[in-house]
């Protein structure tokens, strides 16, 4: 298993990665005429602009698996609303199915504090929703309910959880 920041090479992988993920981890949370609609070529379109886009408080870190191929993503940067408390985020994290709950989860988050740690980044959140799964995976790595909000996707409204870590070091 090798965990490295993404490059440009990898937007097409890292999107079929992303539309994979959300198939599987939010059947029956979305509708499936909207999991239906995603597109890998759209996804790598949004995923150019996260890379065109991106600062150096923007990064991005993938996980392959021993043939190299790209099994899972971290997307983290600045924290998006100005939090008083929380100066990073974990803007995305995915991993595909047949990988989940091998570890891989745990070593994107721990690449991503590093990189916080080395921006002098002490504190994260991640905004999760509430129907998502996967959710236990953030508090078993000591994330705190912090926050709570309802968004809308299309015509999907869901209930959005941000998990906090006042301090990253324990991660």
């Amino acid at each position: 298993m090798i965990i490295r920041e993404a490059i440009k090479q990898d937007i097409s992988a890292i999107a079929k990665v992303h539309v994979d993920t959300w198939r599987t981890t939010y059947k029956g949370i979305f509708s499936d005429e909207f999991l239906d609609n995603m597109s890998y070529q759209k996804r790598e379109q949004g995923w150019h602009r996260v890379f065109r886009e991106a600062l150096h408080n923007n990064f991005t870190y993938v996980a392959e698996n021993d043939s190299r191929q790209i099994i899972g993503f971290a997307n983290a940067g600045s924290e998006r609303e100005d939090n008083p408390v929380y100066k990073g985020e974990l803007y995305a994290i995915y991993i595909l199915e047949n990988f989940q709950q091998l570890g891989i989860g745990k070593k994107l988050v721990g690449k991503v504090v590093e990189k916080f740690e080395e921006m002098q980044i002490n504190s994260m959140l991640v905004w999760v929703l509430k129907d998502n799964p996967a959710y236990f995976f953030y508090e078993k790595l000591g994330g705190t309910k912090v926050k709570e909000k309802e968004i809308e996707r299309k015509e999907n409204k869901l209930i959005e959880i941000a998990y906090g870590w006042t301090n990253i070091s324990s991660l």
